[in-house]
């Protein structure tokens, strides 16, 4: 996907694309890059795949919400900041929470965020199920990108929810036929799922929307292991 593209890709989803974000972008693709020479960050450098695999593939979120209404989000498991560093160059007026168990990956992020000058995000270096056990109802959307299975990822996430707010997850193919008991089990319920296809290479998207209709039981979520070997 090169530039002109990209641009005209984004603003197909209503997305504003000026000089100052495309700059912001570029930098964010140039750090990827060198860090990724010290430490796996991603699989994909090239850059036109790099903007459409994860610059474009994160304002997908957008598909399924209207982020200038949106006053915090929190990104668990961001890994190199996707989809959470890009929608803060394009919605600067969110404030962001990304959260991830690999310091290193921590670190590359406070690189990003300073080079950047983004303002009004924060880093935790943190599993997502312990960071979930001690904040609860803070933010408007929780997102994830992430390989996990959807249950899994509802449990970590609908605690982090405010009630009546919600959960986004962003999945290759619909994953989510066996998810009723752990929605009800979680108090929420699935709004959506959008599947598309990324332009270019065609391959399959899916942006499940999941909305908390009440207060989470305390004991969600559970320890890493009890999700693990007993997932809901």
């Amino acid at each position: 996907m090169d530039i002109d593209l990209f641009i005209n890709e984004v603003q197909k989803l209503g997305i504003e694309v000026s000089n100052d974000k495309l700059q912001k972008l570029e930098k964010y693709y140039e750090l990827l890059v060198l860090w990724n020479e010290k430490m796996n960050l991603t699989a994909i450098t090239d850059k036109k795949m790099v903007y459409l695999k994860h610059f474009y593939d994160s304002l997908t979120l957008t598909k399924v919400i209207d982020m200038t209404e949106i006053d915090n989000l929190c990104d668990i498991g961001t890994g190199a900041g996707f989809p959470g560093i890009v929608l803060k160059i394009f919605y600067p007026n969110i404030n962001l929470t990304l959260v991830d168990a690999l310091n290193k990956r921590i670190i590359f992020l406070n690189e990003v965020i300073k080079e950047l000058e983004l303002e009004n995000v924060e880093t935790l270096h943190v599993r997502a199920e312990e960071y979930a056990k001690n904040v609860r109802e803070k933010f408007d959307v929780v997102t994830a990108r992430a390989v996990s299975s959807f249950n899994t990822l509802l449990e970590y996430s609908i605690p982090l929810v405010k009630d009546g707010k919600y959960f986004i997850a962003m999945r290759g193919s619909d994953d989510t036929d066996n998810s009723l008991n752990a929605l009800n089990l979680l108090n929420s319920k699935k709004i959506k799922a959008e599947c598309f296809k990324l332009p270019i290479e065609k391959s399959d998207r899916t942006i499940v929307l999941v909305q908390k209709i009440g207060k989470t039981n305390l004991k969600y979520p559970r320890k890493f292991s009890e999700i693990k070997k007993n997932p809901l």
